[in-house]
């Protein structure tokens, strides 16, 4: 174990070019700050600067495969430069002696004990930790040897999460052209044609509104249960297994739904959270918390109606229908008046088959990115800490 002072050539400052100076900022060399790094890597190179502008402030350049520490506004972030690099004053640049530790080792290291690093913010209006605390933290050192095959070991699944993170994107971005094809009837599934009817929802079928459901009656047990806050953060266009539940005592109170209704969030703090709509698809009786309205549609799909309901079209009269400023609720009667496009129900349910295998699909590579990530996450435990020896 050595104290990161004893095992780096040195550590080095950033800081920003002046901005008046718009010259300076017209150059080749990219110039980061904390915000442009993204899961612990440099994701996005937003400004350019000039050797004039390195030269005329305190910002310096760190060489491609060093450390780059986030030392202030964001503590815990780091990334290894990926190419000859200036920083701002949100970094300490960390030049390693390869003798002794290895870039790459480092950043898993404090990847792993990133909690750590987090701790040790000091400060009042701009947090963060000081040269002094960042050198004396301890690092375990096994041989160089050792310390690459660690890293490298490491590499190779962050290489297939990130094949997974990419596959994902790939599949949500097909579901996203085939949800703007099929739900507008650009498209058409085979075996069908015609014309669609354009209908209000108070058409629809009947609305009610959730109740007697507070905050505090949440609980990790019980009967399920669906809050306003949670179409907007935690759903998408329909609901299977809800993630709250409520006391059977709550639930005498509270608003019984049925497989097949549509939930709406009543307010949010922006136009386009609130009226945000899923259907309800479980098999187990649940509950609606207060904000959240309810439309019981007759005789149509109600998966193929959360997914019309929130898309653009039907988004965007959703929005204008916002009232209030600090929160921004919206009424049944209001929701009742939004117009959307039906096919008849075996194409909805046609539509609602090929969606639905969609995003069977996406959990089947969603689960297989939680378990490389809990693999990794067992890795770094046993090889960053000596438990498991590699060399």
């Amino acid at each position: 174990m050595s104290a990161l002072r004893d095992v780096v050539v040195k550590f080095v400052n950033g800081g920003t070019p002046s901005t008046k100076n718009k010259s300076f900022w017209s150059g080749g060399i990219p110039w980061i700050t904390g915000a442009d790094i993204l899961n612990q890597t440099v994701a996005v190179i937003r400004h350019r600067i000039t050797e004039e502008a390195v030269h005329s402030s305190s910002t310096n350049v760190i060489a491609k495969g060093n450390l780059l520490v986030v030392s202030r506004t964001g503590v815990g972030k780091l990334a290894i430069a990926p190419c000859d690099i200036a920083i701002s004053q949100d970094f300490t640049g960390v030049i390693p002696n390869r003798e002794k530790v290895l870039a790459d080792y480092l950043f898993r290291y404090f990847d792993y004990r990133q909690h750590v690093l987090a701790k040790q913010n000091q400060g009042t209006s701009i947090k963060g930790i000081t040269r002094d605390v960042l050198a004396a933290i301890p690092i375990p050192r096994p041989s160089t040897a050792e310390q690459r095959a660690i890293a490298e070991a490491l590499s190779d699944v962050d290489r297939l999460l990130a094949a997974l993170e990419a596959l994902i994107a790939k599949k949500q971005a097909i579901k996203q052209a085939a949800m703007q094809q099929l739900l507008t009837g650009k498209t058409r599934l085979p075996g069908f044609s015609g014309k669609w009817t354009t209908k209000r929802l108070g058409e629809l079928g009947s609305f009610s509104k959730g109740r007697g459901i507070k905050r505090e009656d949440i609980s990790d047990a019980g009967l399920p249960c669906i809050r306003y806050g949670e179409l907007y953060t935690t759903y998408k266009d329909y609901i299977e297994n809800p993630v709250s539940c409520i006391p059977p005592s709550v639930a005498l109170e509270a608003l019984p739904i049925k497989k097949g209704d549509l939930l709406f969030a009543g307010s949010g703090e922006t136009a386009e959270e609130i009226g945000k709509c899923a259907a309800y698809v479980g098999n187990e009786q649940a509950y609606a918390g207060g904000d959240v309205i309810i439309l019981t549609p007759a005789g149509l799909n109600s998966i193929y109606l959360g997914h019309v309901i929130n898309h653009p079209s039907v988004a965007k009269q959703k929005a204008r229908m916002g009232q209030g400023d600090a929160v921004v609720h919206i009424s049944a009667g209001n929701l009742a008046q939004l117009k959307a496009q039906l096919p008849p129900l075996k194409e909805q349910t046609a539509i609602t088959a090929v969606l639905c295998d969609m995003d069977a699909e996406m959990a089947v590579l969603q689960q297989r990115r939680n378990k490389a990530w809990a693999v990794k996450q067992g890795m770094m435990q046993q090889f960053l800490t000596g438990q498991v020896r590699l060399v």
